[in-house]
């Protein structure tokens, strides 16, 4: 049964669309990495591309992945995040990601691949199946949107669409720590929030850069778009600019 015919999240979407547009937020949504790439180097210099949605190692189409951009009034790009669908079939992501853990790097510079580990988290074992990895999300500085909770609207848009699309078995992503310890993992929706799963190196550093695993099941996704928008977040109108 798909995710559309059972019409969740219907109110979550018209709900969410009215609160864009009121702030007069544009989003498009694609799969054409290449020009994803291209746009980020442009409007987004501070953070390359992150290594999974790099189309010049994975082949990413409108069957398994797309990205989300989302502008403000004047047009500059305010948020971004991709999803990529990942097919574990019986193997668990935890048995994946102790293989493939380096293909799914943060986007900081100069990082010792060899002393970076991954260690399986509880949920991590229990994940199989069709799966979405989400990443590359991403918020600018657009002052007069900070604190507003539209983060939380945008990042449930995009779980939203990826749920359309594939009606996944799961949706999973990686979250640093000190990012994880504001909150961040509740506001974008996810359920279930476990520390201790990556840790990465820089050369010639000893402190190490730590990552939780942040994961929701098709039931929680289900259970998260059917919830009124007024129940998780509550969004203000922006300050309108002086003349």
């Amino acid at each position: 049964m798909s995710f559309q015919s059972l019409n969740a999240g219907t109110q979550f979407v018209a709900t969410s669309r009215d609160i864009l547009h009121q702030n007069q937020i544009t989003v498009t949504i694609g799969s054409n990495f290449l020009k994803y790439r291209a746009l980020l180097k442009t409007e987004r210099p501070q953070q390359v591309l992150g290594a999974p949605f790099d189309p010049d190692v994975h082949d990413l189409n409108d069957q398994n992945a797309f990205w989300l951009i989302a502008r403000d009034v004047d047009g500059m790009m305010m948020h971004t995040q991709a999803s990529r669908l990942i097919d574990l079939g019986d193997q668990s992501l935890s048995g994946y990601m102790l293989k493939r853990f380096r293909d799914f790097p943060p986007a900081i510079p100069d990082l010792d691949l060899k002393r970076s580990r991954y260690r399986a988290s509880p949920g991590a074992n229990r994940i199989k199946g069709q799966v979405v990895y989400h990443g590359e999300v991403w918020m600018g500085d657009t002052g007069q949107y900070r604190g507003t909770g539209l983060s939380t609207v945008l990042a449930r848009y995009g779980i939203h669409e990826a749920m359309c699309r594939w009606n996944p078995d799961y949706i999973f992503g990686f979250m640093a720590r000190t990012v994880a310890f504001k909150g961040f993992a509740e506001r974008m929706g996810y359920m279930h929030n476990e520390p201790g799963a990556l840790r990465w190196y820089r050369k010639g550093s000893d402190t190490p850069f730590e990552g939780f695993v942040s994961y929701l099941s098709n039931e929680d996704t289900r259970y998260l778009l059917e919830m009124p928008v007024i129940d998780v977040v509550d969004v203000p109108q922006p300050q309108k600019k002086a003349a």
